[in-house]
């Protein structure tokens, strides 16, 4: 999120043409590094919005989530990062004011898109977990694409001020660093969304060991004992009844397999989160660090450069997540690839 304040790249000792602001072997890592996470963002991204469209396995309503969280990644990709990259290896801007305005207010709306999509991932995981029968009877494409409408007017909102109020100057493109607007970007973009994701999470796992400890206990209490002849004799007398059983233990084995698919998907989301945490909270920090305390917390340039950087790579990790802990997603993914 450029919603930074001035890179390295756009101080105003190095914003020269003339002056590189690497030398040039640092130059060509920067250039393989980001020229990798764009490449990978892309094709990851790319590959779940075909997974979803294509695998029957992966249709579920709640799985558009996915699909929108992939589309702003791919937005990324292909609006922010070549900028930033050129920003970062001219050590100026080189592509006018009228771009720096959308560039900035671009950058913003879909940081923090990514994490209202996760947040409201969160949220319907945890309805899932708490109320399953009602939320399946509400769970329509219709629902979860209102939720992510929510979440794009929310992100949007958080847009207007860099749009509007950013200030380009020659060869120089900063977002306003008014404390009021620094500090309520972050909330609003990550740490309130952050918190609601933790809580929820957390209440997630305390309901999903309590669950399973049940099943054990259920699984203990109702094992059958092996060698009845009175059972073996009472079902081969009584066929309803044994019919009856069947069908319970086949709704029962149901139940169980959606609770496992459940179970997993809840996990793979939680690592994402993760994911996303680990990558953006340095940025975000430093950056709502030095608006409160001024340049006596504020860290080396490098360094908050690095943060930065680190923030958009997680772009590039939701689709390699997925192939991991998912193994609907590693069909289709398979199946794409061969396609």
């Amino acid at each position: 999120m450029e919603a930074a304040i001035t890179l390295p790249n756009a101080s105003s000792n190095s914003s020269q043409a003339g002056s590189p602001p690497h030398s040039p072997a640092a130059t060509g890592l920067i250039l393989l590094a980001v020229l990798a996470v764009l490449l990978a963002t892309l094709v990851g991204n790319a590959l779940v919005v075909a997974a979803v469209s294509t695998s029957r396995a992966l249709r579920a309503p709640q799985n558009l989530f996915l699909v929108s969280l992939a589309s702003a990644d791919i937005l990324v990709a292909i609006l922010i990062l070549p900028f930033s990259l050129a920003k970062e290896v001219m050590g100026y801007w080189y592509f006018g004011s009228l771009w720096c305005s959308l560039y900035l207010a671009l950058d913003v709306l879909l940081c923090t898109a990514s994490i209202g999509h996760l947040c409201a991932i969160s949220l319907d995981r945890y309805w899932a977990v708490t109320r399953a029968a009602r939320l399946n009877l509400r769970r329509s494409p219709g629902r979860v694409k209102g939720m992510i409408g929510a979440v794009w007017a929310a992100a949007a909102l958080v847009a207007l001020p860099p749009l509007f109020k950013a200030r380009p100057r020659a060869r120089q493109c900063e977002l306003i660093d008014e404390t009021w607007y620094v500090l309520a970007s972050c909330v609003a973009s990550f740490f309130a969304p952050c918190l609601v994701m933790v809580t929820v999470y957390c209440r997630i796992y305390r309901l999903t060991m309590r669950r399973s400890a049940a099943v054990l206990a259920a699984r203990r209490g109702s094992a059958p004992c092996p060698g009845d002849a009175n059972r073996r004799a009472s079902w081969a007398a009584a066929p309803s009844r044994r019919h009856r059983s069947q069908h319970q233990s086949v709704s029962l084995c149901r139940r169980r397999l959606l609770r496992v698919r459940e179970r997993r998907f809840t996990i793979v989301l939680a690592v994402v989160m993760g994911a996303f945490v680990l990558c953006w909270f340095p940025f975000f920090f430093t950056y709502s660090l030095e608006a409160v305390c001024g340049e006596g917390c504020r860290v080396s340039k490098p360094l908050f450069s690095f943060f930065f950087w680190i923030g958009y790579c997680n772009s590039s990790l939701n689709p390699i997540i997925y192939t991991v802990f998912n193994r609907d997603f590693r069909a289709a993914f398979r199946l794409c690839c061969w396609v």
